[in-house]
């Protein structure tokens, strides 16, 4: 694999937009009425692309700085949107959260953060059956609000293409708000330090009081020295991209378009798009799309994730071998991160690919609890970031990054964490339509413990390079 650090991607061989129609499809719908879907087809290609061709340029130069250990990438956000849970509040508060994981984790790897929500288009997911069976009644699963509606009823249950322009709408309407989000002075690192105090200031968080306070008291060092808000912009806003599973392709192919730029088609459905753990086969018709488009692409990788499969798919989507272009999500489960990463971090290796690691600690932890509700223990959670930096360790690469499904909301749906919620919470505010997302609370406590997993990298590499 030639290595390429620079430049934009190399136009596929052959590629068409269309062209995905050819290879096997799975987790994706069969709609009724193949007149109505052509209509809506026809419509979105029409609309404006929800992102631009610079945006996602320029997410993969920072992400070619993540594969290279000059950042770290967050990536997180809702298991799958909602079209009866989108508010503006909604919106703010997980930005709000991801801002706050994002200065702590800048503290503990003294490096930049490349922050990447799961929002502005995460609206379909795969489903492990394609259907489901409540009360004795057997129905087809529920795969998004993009392509059916979450209500047990046979009418509910049966695609729609129009739920395509509602997605696009409210990806139009959330984009506009985290753009002004990001650079209206929400965004200010001196709000967002004020924010985290907050949180360490409870009793049950005190044992990250210490950071915060390194980071409070490094912020008031830079506005005694004269640098706040308004004397650097780049401390009063932030660079905030947007990234979905590409599950459903008829939305995709409409909205990809010609970059006039470069002349390189993109997906203007979003900055960065992902293959997942059970739409990944080599001949299958999502890597056929993701190989074609110039977005950043990231490749979920699960136990079942042979060594050649991945050589095979690294060569498709990334054949340039473009620093950047493919990240790497790894999702085992706790205790299983030893048997499956290392085999893959040597084929890596083997081929000299260009590549960001970043670990999804979420998918492998997913268990029934006593109550009956789907969980996630936070200690698992924990357990396999923490197992992920371990292996990196000791193979000498490059821990890049981390995928959370999060919500900015007090939501009871993952066990555990210093506000200690239990199987018996599970119930008061379970509200995912999908799976269980760590809550505000959750996810920043985790923040700070990724945090120390950085800095112990970065004492190490700093005695590395002292005895060298």
């Amino acid at each position: 694999m030639a290595q390429n650090k620079t430049g934009s991607a190399t136009p596929p061989n052959t590629w068409d937009k269309r062209g995905w129609r050819a290879y096997p499809r799975v987790q994706m719908p069969d709609y009724p009425d193949a007149s109505a879907l052509a209509s809506v087809e026809d419509l979105l290609a029409k609309y404006p692309p929800l992102v631009f061709a610079g945006e996602a340029r320029r997410l993969r130069n920072q992400l070619a700085d993540v594969a290279e250990g000059r950042a770290f990438l967050l990536q997180g956000g809702d298991c799958a949107e909602s079209f009866n849970e989108f508010s503006a509040d909604n919106i703010r508060d997980t930005f709000k959260v991801m801002l706050q994981m994002a200065v702590v984790l800048t503290w503990g790897a003294q490096l930049p953060v490349v922050k990447v929500g799961r929002m502005a288009g995460q609206f379909a997911k795969p489903r492990s059956a394609p259907t489901e069976v409540i009360g004795g009644v057997e129905l087809p699963s529920y795969r998004g609000d993009i392509i059916n509606g979450f209500d047990f009823t046979a009418e509910a249950r049966v695609p729609d293409p129009q739920r395509m322009l509602a997605a696009y709408t409210q990806a139009a309407a959330s984009l506009n708000l985290l753009r002004a989000f990001s650079t209206g002075g929400y965004a200010d690192i001196h709000r967002v330090q004020s924010w985290i105090s907050d949180f360490t200031d409870a009793a049950d968080a005190a044992r990250y009081r210490d950071i915060a306070d390194r980071i409070s008291d490094a912020m008031a060092f830079m506005s005694a020295a004269g640098v706040t808000g308004e004397t650097a912009h780049q401390l009063a806003q932030v660079e905030f991209y947007t990234s979905h599973e590409a599950l459903l392709l008829e939305y995709e192919e409409a909205l990809a378009r010609i970059d006039s730029t470069t002349g390189l088609p993109v997906a203007g459905s979003g900055h960065m798009i992902w293959i997942g753990d059970r739409t990944r086969q080599p001949d299958g018709a999502h890597v056929e799309f993701c190989r074609g488009v110039q977005n950043p692409i990231g490749l979920k990788c699960g136990p079942s994730t042979t060594v050649d499969d991945l050589k095979v798919l690294m060569e498709k989507l990334n054949p340039e071998n473009e620093a950047g272009r493919l990240t790497l999500i790894a999702r085992f489960g706790a205790g299983s991160v030893g048997d499956h990463l290392p085999r893959l971090i040597k084929a890596v290796q083997q081929e000299g690919a260009n590549v960001v690691w970043s670990c999804d600690p979420m998918h492998g932890n997913t268990i029934k609890a006593a109550s009956g509700y789907k969980t996630r223990p936070f200690d698992s959670v924990l357990r396999e970031v923490h197992e992920f930096f371990e292996v990196h360790r000791a193979e000498g690469t490059i821990p890049g990054g981390v995928h959370f499904e999060m919500t900015g909301q007090d939501v009871t749906e993952c066990t555990g964490g210093v506000r200690a919620v239990t199987d018996e919470d599970l119930s008061s505010r379970y509200h995912t339509a999908c799976d269980p997302r760590l809550n505000a609370s959750q996810s920043l406590e985790l923040a700070f413990l990724v945090a120390e997993e950085l800095r112990k990298r970065r004492i190490q590499e700093g005695l590395q390079a002292k005895a060298s």
